[in-house]
């Protein structure tokens, strides 16, 4: 576990976004994950949240969030609570903040999945336990966390390294961009005009950069985005809430399928990641996704190993 002052550090705190924790806060948050898994695979019980209770809201399916996190729960002694959106009273017209200062006390912590981030932020607002940001359509911290901790563990060390994201510039993207900037990696995002970060993130992210020395790039060309990356990453065309759009864009991204040809560029050594759920035979294909550059199993299994760290430290 972390040290004493990191406990400290972190108690209490909300977790919206990898832009609001320092560099050393994130090295405590994966260290934390490190010696949790560690301590799993070895058969050590870490009950640091016995007697504490997880509330979780859904707006958006899902099968790594809610299986991660309840079960994270359960293996540091904790209860999770399943609390779908059309189940609550918000659906009859209750605000976001009155939710907010009822569920604060019944639950020792929130977890929210759910469309808008200001909807996320508003519950943290108004909210006195600690609020973690499962999923919105801007951000996606718990996956950014878990692909650090993942990177690292394949790779030995986050500095320096590049990595290359190709497809939708969204929510997994945007937290990219932030896991990058705040670690010293190199990113560099190929997306369609159209279908590019948004500019207050990459602005925000470019600040974060300056401080560690990571470098962002965003253009169009995967190829250019992929030569000489040590982790290729891409994401589904068409997020939840876009299926309408689908069809449109699969012609838009044909271009930017991670193929063998696309990956071909990257360095030989290179990881091929994927937050999942894949659409075979769109933005990734089998023959990558089952090569043996793809880590994204492990990746999904690290998902359970860094909310247990975002848990126990916050709540």
């Amino acid at each position: 576990m972390a040290s004493q002052v990191g406990v400290k550090t972190l108690k209490g705190r909300d977790f919206l976004s990898l832009h609001d924790f320092s560099p050393e806060e994130i090295r405590i948050l994966l260290k934390t994950a490190e010696d949790l898994k560690t301590r799993l695979r070895a058969g050590e019980p870490c009950r640091v949240l016995a007697g504490k209770t997880l509330g979780m809201i859904f707006h958006k399916p899902s099968t790594r969030t809610r299986v991660s996190f309840e079960v994270g729960m359960v293996q540091l002694g904790g209860h999770a609570l399943m609390l779908r959106g059309d189940e609550l009273q918000l659906r009859r017209g209750e605000t976001i903040a009155d939710t907010a200062r009822v569920l604060s006390r019944f639950v020792d912590g929130v977890m929210i999945r759910t469309f808008s981030h200001q909807d996320v932020v508003e519950l943290a607002e108004h909210a006195s336990v600690p609020v973690i940001n499962g999923l919105t359509d801007l951000l996606h911290p718990c996956q950014g966390l878990t692909d650090l901790l993942t990177i690292e563990e394949k790779k030995g060390r986050l500095a320096g390294l590049k990595l290359a994201y190709v497809g939708d510039g969204n929510n997994v993207c945007h937290s990219l961009l932030f896991a990058a900037a705040k670690t010293g990696m190199h990113i560099a995002v190929a997306a369609p005009d159209g279908y590019q970060p948004r500019p207050e993130i990459l602005e925000l992210a470019r600040g974060d950069a300056r401080s560690t020395g990571a470098r962002i790039e965003v253009g169009t060309d995967p190829v250019a985005a992929v030569a000489g990356a040590d982790v290729v990453y891409t994401d589904a065309w068409a997020s939840m809430g876009q299926e309408a759009e689908h069809e449109q864009r699969v012609k838009v991204f044909a271009p930017y399928q991670v193929n063998a040809a696309l990956l071909a560029h990257a360095r030989a050594d290179a990881i091929f990641m994927h937050d999942l759920p894949a659409h075979r035979g769109e933005e990734v294909t089998d023959e990558v996704m089952d090569g043996p550059q793809s880590v994204v199993f492990d990746q999904a299994e690290n998902r359970l190993h860094a909310q247990k760290a975002i848990l126990a430290l916050l709540l």
